[in-house]
């Protein structure tokens, strides 16, 4: 199966939680902040007013609370409008 978002949806796969600190401390799996930062897997076509900025195999910055996590098979998603996408990691 594959996810194809429409108009001006994105689909994201999340980056992993950082697992040690810079310090070497390790945390737990409940101290582990989500992510924010995540691979661009999909890219809706876009609209009239709204032209897509971001593509396939892109690393991103998106909104904390944005967004709605969907599981296909073994992996998890999330989709989020274009516009709760930041910035690109370069």
């Amino acid at each position: 199966m594959k996810l194809v978002p429409l108009a001006d949806r994105v689909v994201l796969k999340q980056l992993e939680a950082e697992t040690k600190t810079e310090s070497g401390i390790i945390l737990t799996s409940s101290a582990q902040e989500k992510p924010q930062e995540a691979e661009v897997i999909a890219v809706g076509p876009g609209t009239d007013k709204v032209k897509m900025e971001v593509s396939v195999g892109q690393k991103v910055i998106y909104s904390k609370y944005s967004g709605t996590n969907v599981k296909l098979g073994n992996e998890e998603y999330i989709i989020v409008k274009q516009a709760d996408i930041l910035a690109v990691v370069e």
